[in-house]
This record gives structure tokens, C-alpha cells and sequence, in this order.
């Protein structure tokens, strides 16, 4: 057996592997968006799995209070407790906030819950320091990705809290932080207005009436009752948006990340197809700079096959090469990203079942070069 591709390899052997790594970081790249993708949607089951309710109360004809805005009254939880089936209910609510940063700021979202209620939106398993809130003023728990430590005081509103808790892992679908406060300062920091504002309101006979106002209520039920079911009698009583988990899953999907992973869809495909162009470009000039040699193989009778197997195995050698390197180089640098970037075994798969089909539609370039070789120009000189 005569292994051409091995000895022509071995011929240009930097080049080669020059090259394998330069399309490898495409593919790397590739990777990343891949895990950029798994990023977004494990970011967005955060809070759900960390609240792990059934119900998601909200204002009616809205997808709140992910995909859209949502104001309840506060009280409603209390009617959603005595409703049957329900076992606990409790408000919450989400508002951005910019925390100050060394001069700057940083984007988070606060989750304002009752601190002395039955649901804890804080998972203890993420607590990586201090503890949970226990008073209802003046205390938040932050994310480590906020660079905060115990005991700082941060400057929200009017008040300085006390950083009491440090949290690993809390994040939104967009990769912002997550923060935890008391639902009294919550309420304070989202609906009362500044002392200047009451005035002016009230000049025009406006009394602010929006401190009583929540973003949703979330209920979890007793067993053996059906989430659609209960969630179809608010719905009917209550005049109310009601969402079961499932629902709510669906609609960070659907409406919050959706846009984003299409974007990282498209990315991914045209870094695919550039990829597949530039190993076919590749491959046809390591083809033609050996067309002489090639007409000299057909003019002492070496068959089409033989010739045509070296360039199909060449061309399979560097994707494969090629996807080595982009896996190496994907996981040197993921950690760097400002997002959450998951990179996954069936990802990694899956690129190389399309790396080895890019490379053989490639090769097709070449092979079609070497059956038009003609065998007398290797006389030619």
C-alpha cells in the first residue's frame, strides 16, 4: 500500500499544521457561540430552578415579569394563598439597578422577595459566603461576580445596604448579575419617588399609589393537585396572567433568549461555511503545487484512485487537526468571556461530524483537479 498523503504530509509538514490551527480557531470560535447558546439558556432557568415554584401570577395580558413589565397589587398573594390547591404564596419582584463599581457601574438585577415569607429565592447550595437576608431593611445579597465583600456598604436610593451574603451562579438570561433585597426596600427603590417628584405630583394633585405594587406572585401547590387547572381557575377569578413552570420556561425561550440564539445561530452557520471554503481553498493549492507530480503519478500508470484517496485523506487529516485545535483553543479562552459560556461534550460531537462532511465536500475541489491532471504535462517541464 503506498501512503501518498502521509509522505506529502511529512513534505510540508509546518504548513500544514500552521494551517490546521488557523482554521482550528474558527472552529474554536464556533465552540464558543455553541457555548454561549448553552449559556443563555442555562442562565435563564436560574431563578426558576432556584425558586422552583408551580404558578407565576402576573398582570393580565402579559408575558411578565421576564419578557415584559407586570405591576399586581401586593395583597393578591394573599388571595392566591386561600385558593384550593395552593400551598405557599409570596410577592417578588425584578427591577435593574446599576451598582457602583470602582467609579463606574454594573448592571444587576434585584430580586426583592419577603424576606420572613415562606418562599426564599435564594439557593443556600449558591452561598458561597455570610448568609441570607434577615432583616427587612437595609441588607442585600450579591453575586461574587459583583467583586463585593462582606460587609460593604453600597449606596441604592437613599439607603446604604450591607452586603450580608456573597452568591455564586446568579445570573439572568443576558448574563447580568442577580441581587437580593428585602421586598419593603424593593418596593421603595422601584416606586417611591424622589422627595422633589411627591412635590411637583402633588402640586398637580397626583398622589403616588404604586408602593403597594408588586411584579408577580408565585404560589407552589399541595400534591396531587394539577397546575394547569389551578392556574385556569386565577386565571378565570383573578383576571390575572397565571404561568405554570413549564409556561414560564417556555417564555424565557421563546421571547427572551430566542432572538439571541437565532443571532448566534446565523454567526455559527456563516463561520461553518467559511471554514468549509477556506480548507476547499487550501486544499486546491497544496493540489495545484503538485500538479506536476500528479501528472507524472498518472504518466507511469498510478491510478486515479490512489491519487484521489491521498487528497481525500489530507483533507480529512485537517479537519480533524482543525477541530483538535479548535477544541483546545475554545477552552483556553471561554473562561474570558463576559457571558456564561457552557461547553458540552454532544457540542463538541457534533462539530466533528461536521467538520469530517465540511472536509470531504472540500476535497471534492481537488479530486476534480486531479482526474483533469493531464499526464503529458509532466513532459512539459
Amino acid at each position: 500500500m503506498i501512503y501518498l498523503a502521509k509522505e506529502d504530509i511529512k513534505h510540508t509538514l509546518g504548513k500544514f499544521i500552521v494551517t490546521a490551527m488557523g482554521v482550528g480557531m474558527l472552529l474554536g470560535i464556533v465552540l464558543i457561540m455553541m457555548g454561549v447558546y448553552r449559556g443563555m439558556i442555562a442562565n435563564a432557568n436560574v431563578v426558576l430552578n432556584d425558586l422552583n415554584v408551580d404558578l407565576w401570577v402576573v398582570q393580565e395580558n402579559t408575558l411578565g415579569p421576564f419578557a415584559e413589565a407586570s405591576r399586581i397589587p401586593e395583597d393578591l398573594k394573599y388571595t392566591i394563598k386561600s385558593k384550593e390547591g395552593i400551598d405557599k404564596s409570596e410577592a417578588i419582584t425584578f427591577q435593574n439597578l446599576q451598582l457602583p463599581i470602582a467609579g463606574s457601574h454594573l448592571g444587576v438585577m434585584a430580586i426583592g422577595y419577603d424576606v420572613y415569607g415562606d418562599i426564599n429565592p435564594i439557593n443556600p447550595n449558591r452561598l458561597i459566603a455570610g448568609r441570607i437576608l434577615n432583616n427587612n431593611h437595609y441588607e442585600i445579597v450579591v453575586s461574587d461576580k459583583t467583586q463585593y465583600k462582606l460587609n460593604d456598604k453600597i449606596k441604592l436610593g437613599r439607603n446604604f445596604y450591607t452586603v450580608v451574603g456573597i452568591t455564586h451562579g446568579t445570573v439572568t438570561s443576558g448574563g447580568d448579575p442577580l441581587v437580593y433585597i428585602s421586598l419593603q426596600d424593593a418596593k421603595e427603590l422601584q416606586f417611591t419617588y424622589s422627595n422633589k417628584r411627591i412635590q411637583t405630583d402633588r402640586a398637580r394633585g397626583i398622589v403616588n399609589k404604586d408602593s403597594h405594587l408588586v411584579n408577580a406572585v408565585i404560589a407552589t401547590l399541595k400534591p396531587g393537585y394539577d397546575a394547569d387547572k389551578v392556574a385556569a381557575d386565577i386565571r378565570h377569578w383573578q383576571h390575572k396572567s397565571v404561568y405554570t413552570k413549564a409556561q414560564q420556561e417556555y417564555v424565557l425561550t421563546k421571547f427572551v433568549v430566542e432572538k439571541a440564539s437565532k443571532q448566534i445561530g446565523l454567526f455559527t452557520v456563516i463561520l461553518v461555511g467559511v471554514s468549509t471554503i477556506i480548507i476547499a481553498l487550501i486544499i486546491y493549492t497544496m493540489t495545484l503545487e503538485k500538479m506536476k507530480e500528479i501528472s507524472i503519478m498518472k504518466l507511469i500508470g498510478l491510478p486515479n484512485s490512489i491519487i484521489i484517496r491521498m487528497i481525500i485523506e489530507e483533507t480529512l487529516l485537517l479537519g480533524f487537526l482543525a477541530f483538535v485545535f479548535g477544541n483546545i483553543f475554545s477552552h483556553l479562552i471561554y473562561s474570558k468571556f463576559p457571558k456564561n459560556v457552557l461547553l458540552e461534550i454532544q457540542d463538541a460531537w457534533l462539530l466533528f461530524g461536521i467538520v469530517i462532511l465540511m472536509s470531504t465536500i472540500a476535497s471534492f475541489i481537488g479530486v476534480k483537479k486531479v482526474i483533469n491532471a493531464d499526464p503529458s504535462a509532466a513532459v512539459g517541464g
